[in-house]
């Protein structure tokens, strides 16, 4: 597989952790009978963000990364719900679940990115993700 430049270098891994950090932030005024539930899903979808995409990053074969980088793009499909789903709870107000979204749509379009690079590095597409 061509050589990528270090995952900690990469723009969408850094804006994923400033996301994860930003989950962690918000996250932190949800009622405390929610830490099992919401704060937790929330906080481990937006972990597995950024530790995906560093996986994927450390994989042999450009297939297997890219596997790795629709693992993360799920994740912050999920994320995303989930924030949709705490201001539907009122433990976000509006300005604060748009902030964040707009860093979810940032992250997903540097993921796209970054799937689009690994394919053209031979994966052939195999389903209409994108």
């Amino acid at each position: 597989m061509k050589e990528v430049k270090d995952y900690k270098e990469l723009d969408v891994w850094k804006k994923s952790r400033t996301l994860a950090s930003s989950i962690y932030n918000l996250s932190m005024d949800f009622p405390k009978d929610e830490i099992y539930g919401l704060t937790n899903q929330m906080r481990r979808a937006a972990v597995s963000v950024a530790s995906n995409i560093a996986e994927g990053c450390g994989r042999q074969h450009a297939k297997d990364a890219v596997q790795l980088f629709y693992i993360a793009r799920g994740s912050l499909y999920e994320l995303e719900t989930q924030l949709y789903i705490a201001s539907d709870q009122k433990f976000l107000g509006p300005g604060a679940l748009n902030t964040v979204l707009t860093e979810v749509t940032s992250c997903k379009q540097l993921l796209n990115g970054l799937i689009r690079y690994f394919r053209g590095l031979g994966v052939p597409r195999t389903t209409n993700n994108e």
